[in-house]
């Protein structure tokens, strides 16, 4: 029987940080309350240590560096094509008639 992966928004992910940051009980006592693997608390932690608030951005969502890459490489694809129809159109109308 296949396991499905459990999903964690972010205000329980926080939550969770928050009871990690607070320091009176250890991450183990703490994961097994949560019914999560301690492992997973301590990738939560250093996940947000490095990307801040924007840690955790949720399903279809993305951090702002990433959204910002996502667009430009949008406008990318946009301009190069518009450069390519102006190439061939000044091949069209410089050819002799």
């Amino acid at each position: 029987m296949a396991q499905h992966r459990r999903k964690f928004d972010k205000p329980f992910i926080l939550d969770a940080l928050r009871l990690v940051d607070r320091g009176d009980r250890p991450i183990a006592a703490i994961a097994r309350d949560l019914g999560i693997h301690p492992n997973l608390l301590y990738k939560w932690r250093e996940k947000y240590r490095a990307d801040g608030e924007d840690a955790f951005p949720g399903k279809g969502k993305l951090k702002p560096e990433d959204e910002e890459l996502r667009r430009l490489r949008r406008e990318l694809e946009v301009v190069t094509d518009e450069r390519d129809i102006l190439k061939k159109a000044l091949a069209v109308f410089s050819r002799p008639r």
